[in-house]
Parts: structure tokens; sequence; C-alpha cells
């Protein structure tokens, strides 16, 4: 049956406390158009580039702010309430970045570690090292929704299509892709990312992005976006600045794009040969 979803774009501050707040008011506006289905961006908890200050005020998954107040706002407004991740504490001294899902009555349905940590140097002299404070997550996961078949990702997660086609090929219909994109990156790739793979698994992708120039001097891309399977972008927030968009979500459009293009079913096996020299087997040319 169809739905209606919506992505919370947000920017994030250090306070949790505040980060919380806007959190609420904006999922608040979500539910009151109608969305049973809301997301908010990678980190809603706290933008923090200093992480010394970081640790400060994190807490374990059970004492969370962010994750007290998306269980509360499931709960209050009978929604699925879908935290695209916040940085929670770890026994080993170390952080998970971990999305949650909620169901209506406030119980966590899922829980999601970011799988792929953002190990980069950009050529404008950002320089991102997740693993060096972050536990990577191991386990991807598909989930039986009311409404849909869901999986989950979270930001840099989107450059992997093995991720989206072993959930794909699992049965999911939606991919969730909640994201702090840098502005460098997501400029050159955000949307053409996003659209590849909805198109390539024939899936409806939702994606709520951190947006705007923060308070610990970073500049996330924003452009929060709702995909549908023939990788037609159906809602699109700003660059910068808090919004919140909604779409209408109808899983027979997966079933659809799969009888055009069947190319879950139609996959092979195959292997690879790396040739090396001017020749191949054969004599033929290379």
């Amino acid at each position: 049956m169809s739905f209606k979803a919506a992505a919370v774009q947000m920017c994030s501050g250090v306070d949790p406390v505040k980060n919380a707040a806007a959190m609420a008011r904006l999922v608040r506006e979500a539910a009151g158009q109608g969305a049973t289905y809301v997301q908010t961006p990678e980190m809603t908890g706290m933008l923090q580039r200093d992480r010394a200050a970081a640790r400060a005020v994190l807490a374990d998954e059970a004492h969370d702010i962010i994750v007290k107040t998306g269980s509360n706002l499931a709960r209050e407004l009978g929604i699925h309430m879908h935290v695209g991740s916040t940085a929670i504490a770890l026994a080993d001294g170390k952080i998970a970045n971990r999305g949650f899902l909620f169901g209506p009555d406030g119980r966590v349905l899922n829980r999601y570690d970011k799988i792929h940590m953002f190990d980069v140097d950009l050529d404008n002299g950002e320089s991102w090292h997740e693993s060096a404070a972050y536990t990577a997550g191991s386990e991807a996961r598909v989930l039986s929704l009311p409404f849909a078949e869901m999986g989950f990702a979270i930001c840099y997660d989107v450059r992997f299509p093995a991720l989206f086609r072993a959930q794909a090929m699992a049965g999911a219909e939606v991919m969730t892709v909640p994201a702090a994109f840098t502005k460098q990156t997501g400029k050159a790739h955000w949307e053409i990312l996003l659209r590849a793979r909805a198109i390539e698994n024939g899936v409806f992708v939702i994606a709520a992005a951190q947006a705007g120039r923060h308070e610990d001097g970073r500049e996330t891309f924003g452009h929060s976006m709702i995909i549908d399977p023939w990788g037609t972008v159906l809602a699109s927030a700003g660059a910068a600045g808090e919004a919140v968009i909604v779409a209408e979500i109808d899983p027979g459009a997966v079933k659809a794009a799969h009888d055009k293009i069947p190319n879950l079913r139609n996959g092979r096996e195959f292997s690879v040969e790396k040739i090396v020299g001017a020749a191949v087997a054969g004599g033929v040319a290379a």
C-alpha cells in the first residue's frame, strides 16, 4: 500500500539538546503534512569536528537524548521514526555512527551501524578519517514493515553499490541514505549516486541530508531527496538550512520497474581475468 514519506533536512550544531529540539520541531511538521515515515539526516545529534569536545557530551544508547526523543516522537505521533544516525558512545571508547528506526509504539525496530568509513583527503584541503574514532558496522539488513521492505545505508555507503544490490536481491523496495555529504563531494556526486542506486535496483531512495554551514565550521551539501524506482526526483530540498520534503511512496512502482527492466533476475555469475602483456590466449592482440 502507498504511504507518505518525509525527509527532514537539518543543520545540526554541537549541542545535542538543541539538535533534539530542532529534530522534534521538524518531525512534527512532517507528521502534520501526513507523513507516516519520517527520516532525519546522518549525525542528527551533533556535528562536531573537535573529537575531544564531542566525546565529552556523547552518551551510550540508553542515555542518548536523540534516541529518547526519536522514540518519544514515534509514540506521540504514531509514525515510523527513522533517526538517520547519531553518534553513540561504545564501551571500548570508540563511537558508533548508528541509525535507529522506531515503530509507532516507540520501540526500536532496527539499528544500523554505518559500514563504510569516510577516510578521504579531498583536494580542497578537507581531510576526514572516520575510522580513527568510529567502529564500522558489518551487518546490512532489510526490514519488513507494514508498508514496504526497507534497506538501510548511511552517507558514504552510497558509493558502494554492492551493498544496495544485496539489499535489493533480499527484497528491499525502499533504500534509505541519511547523509552529511560535504559541499565539494555533494556538488559533484550526490544526486548522481542517489539516482543511480534507485535506477540500477528499481527501488525508491529516501535521503535526508545535513545542509549549510555548521557551528563546527564544516559545510554540508543539503539537497535532501526522495527518488522513485525510475530515477525521477519526487521531492528535493535546497542547498542550505532546514526543510521538510514529502512524497507519496507506492511499492507497486517497484514491481512495475522490475517488470520493465528485470536486471535483478537477469544478472549472471562471471569471472574476471586480468591480462598482463600485449596478447591474450590464442594470439589475439589485446
